[in-house]
């Protein structure tokens, strides 16, 4: 069995000193590793943004997408073979803005994908400008007096949409992120794993003392249940969705694979694809 160690390579993050990417790349190695998982049976993709580098530092097989479409190219992964594990992973801006769509489908859709979002309420590659996570009044390159626009409430809109796995997690907490991670891959359906990871360099608001100070672990919280889907609701805008740990998961709901007529026992990625030419001539005599 691979230990963490091994889903190591050797290229070297370029991230900024402390950023909090770090921590979940980390996580997500030791996770890999802690439910058994071997290189060649994981597949991490990711979308741009400073998070998207991520696929490119796990020992597995990686691909860096374009932007906002990380979730499509894990889907069409995990259906291609079904026996890979597959993580997809980006930032705020990549998943909850250009990509908003293809998250709000695959959440309904529940295919068995685990989406890792690493949320730092602001675009960080492009040097500082308002993601949809930033807050009313928050002043960045591109809104210099102030947003005037909400903030996305991500894990309420995932509950919304009828999300079966939705948790939260703080990348300084390496012990919790971890443990979501596991129970994200282990879970039969559409994981969500929102993890707030400051960054250090353009985000002088939203810092890890900001979060040590406003966040609240749901292990904290009395008889808190996570398979209320109610409760979740409630607790989340009791909170302003500053909670941390696993928000709601349905375990009755059949992931999209389990409910698709048709779909191969036999993963796609090893079966003989190859067609005899009497198969081909009946297929193209169809649009003659």
């Amino acid at each position: 069995m691979a230990t963490f160690k091994e889903f190591r390579n050797k290229i070297k993050p370029n991230w900024c000193p402390g950023c909090g990417d770090f921590s979940v790349q980390a996580a997500i190695q030791r996770a890999a590793a802690n439910v058994g998982l071997e290189p060649d049976n994981l597949a991490v993709v990711s979308g741009i943004g400073c998070s998207g580098r991520i696929s490119g530092y796990i020992n597995a097989y990686g691909l860096h997408g374009v932007h906002g479409r990380a979730l499509p190219i894990a889907q069409g992964v995990k259906m291609a073979n079904k026996d890979l594990t597959v993580i997809a992973s980006g930032g705020d801006g990549d998943g909850f803005a250009i990509g908003m769509g293809h998250t709000i489908h695959a959440i309904r859709r529940n295919i068995d994908v685990t989406y890792i979002v690493m949320d730092n309420q602001i675009y960080g590659l492009t040097k500082g400008q308002t993601s949809p996570r930033s807050d009313v009044g928050f002043k960045t390159k591109s809104t210099p007096n102030g947003s005037v626009e909400s903030a996305l409430n991500v894990m309420e809109m995932a509950l919304t949409a009828g999300a079966t796995f939705v948790a939260q997690s703080f990348s300084s907490d390496l012990k919790e992120l971890t443990s979501l991670i596991e129970q994200g891959i282990n879970h039969k359906g559409f994981s969500l794993i929102n993890v707030f990871s400051p960054c250090v360099t353009f985000n002088k608001v939203n810092t890890y003392d900001w979060f040590k100070q406003n966040i609240t672990k749901l292990s904290d919280v009395e008889e808190y249940d996570a398979s209320n889907r109610m409760t979740a609701m409630q607790t989340l805008m009791q909170h302003n969705g500053l909670v941390t740990g696993l928000i709601y998961q349905n375990s009755q709901q059949p992931s999209y694979q389990e409910l698709l007529d048709g779909y191969s026992v036999q993963p796609l990625a090893v079966q003989d694809l190859a067609l005899d030419e009497e198969k081909f001539n009946k297929m193209m005599a169809e649009f003659m």
